[in-house]
């Protein structure tokens, strides 16, 4: 295997899916040897400043992708990267005209993290009709196009009719993952106290469905004695924290706010909850099963169907359906998925697998 110099590029740096996505893919490719540089536009404030583990990680203190493109232009003549990851199509667009300007020989791979239709858009002049001129431009530069999920995938083809996107797995976690050394039988380690505990992670936004799984809880908890841990924050904290109230779910509901390590609390619960409207394709589903979590989630565009596999991983259940959410929820408790089976489920998502994708789409030697 040649070692590489390699790049990575994201956004903004916060606890959610993208940046922290891009902080592990940057780990692993330091722990195998090569030379890699991880750039992020801005670091949220109030969030602290990631550790780097054997790899450069730089912030421009640019707030807006757009202001990105002559810094990336000045970063590629300097650093000379062989190869370039970057992530989430605003910024991929910013990247393949940084790409061209600096005339930079880089192998580059962009990935896109969410639908398009979120993205892009027919109304001629808008933002999203206009991004999608310009990547329809600039996309002939990029090496390699992903998707993280295989419906995105058919998605982006509609969108672009010349589209050459692939699906490529984010890196989710792998052997080293401390939950993972520490969960050798869930179950038994956990206190029980009789109760079932239920997790749930993400931006405390309207897209993420907290409200419905706040309703869910009501109709659970006059069944089983259980308890929910929602991990995030965000615009809604006040508005769903008014709705466990009102519901007098106080001591069975709680929101935790921000964590470092979710999969520290994932692997010290039962059944994990996805309650989205829409997705890309969730890390935090798969790093609940990695867990050894049963997964119940919202059969949502796009992923859980597919990483659940049809519902043979998990319980998939409606949209803006608390009652059927609540009986997922229900039904896990009765029929946990077994933990050898959750770790079947997520082999597309290990380290060998995803740097393997990688390497074979770049024509490279290994990564």
């Amino acid at each position: 295997m040649t070692t590489q110099k390699i790049l990575l590029l994201a956004g903004r740096y916060g606890l959610s899916g993208v940046p922290l996505a891009q902080l592990r893919l940057a780990r692993v490719l330091a722990r195998r040897g090569h030379t890699v540089k991880l750039v992020y536009g801005m670091l949220n404030e109030g969030i602290e400043q990631p550790v780097g583990d054997g790899l450069d990680i730089v912030f421009l203190q640019r707030a807006r992708v757009s202001s990105m493109v002559l810094p990336l232009a000045r970063l590629f003549k300097s650093y000379e990267p062989d190869i370039v990851f970057s992530a989430g199509d605003h910024l991929n667009s910013m990247v393949l005209i940084a790409a061209y300007l600096s005339r930079t020989t880089a192998k580059i791979s962009c990935s896109s993290r969410v639908t398009p239709y979120d993205t892009y858009s027919s109304q001629v002049f808008s933002k999203g009709w206009l991004l999608k001129q310009v990547m329809r431009l600039v996309m002939p530069r990029a090496d390699v196009l992903t998707c993280v999920s295989k419906d995105m995938v058919d998605q982006y083809r509609q969108i672009f009719s010349s589209s050459r996107h692939v699906c490529v797995y984010n890196i989710v976690g792998d052997a080293e993952s401390p939950a993972v050394a520490n969960r050798t039988n869930s179950r038994s380690s956990l206190p029980r106290d009789h109760v079932y505990r239920i997790i749930a992670a993400g931006a405390l936004e309207p897209w993420k469905g907290f409200a419905d799984l706040i309703d869910a809880m009501s109709i659970v908890v006059r069944s089983a004695d259980a308890h929910l841990t929602i991990l995030g924050e965000g615009s809604q904290r006040s508005a769903l924290q008014s709705r466990i109230d009102d519901l007098g779910l106080s001591d069975s509901v709680v929101l935790y706010g921000n964590v470092e390590d979710p999969l520290n609390y994932f692997s010290r619960s039962d059944t994990f909850v996805l309650s989205s409207y829409l997705e890309g394709l969730p890390n935090v589903l798969v790093e609940a099963m990695l867990s050894g979590c049963t997964p119940v989630s919202t059969d949502c565009p796009t992923g859980p169907r597919e990483v659940l596999q049809d519902g043979r991983y998990g319980y998939l259940v409606p949209l803006n359906d608390p009652a059927a959410l609540a009986a997922g929820i229900l039904q896990s408790f009765e029929s946990p998925i077994s933990n050898d089976d959750l770790q079947d489920a997520i082999q597309g998502f290990r380290v060998d697998n995803v740097l393997k994708r990688h390497a074979e789409l770049l024509g490279v030697d290994g990564l």
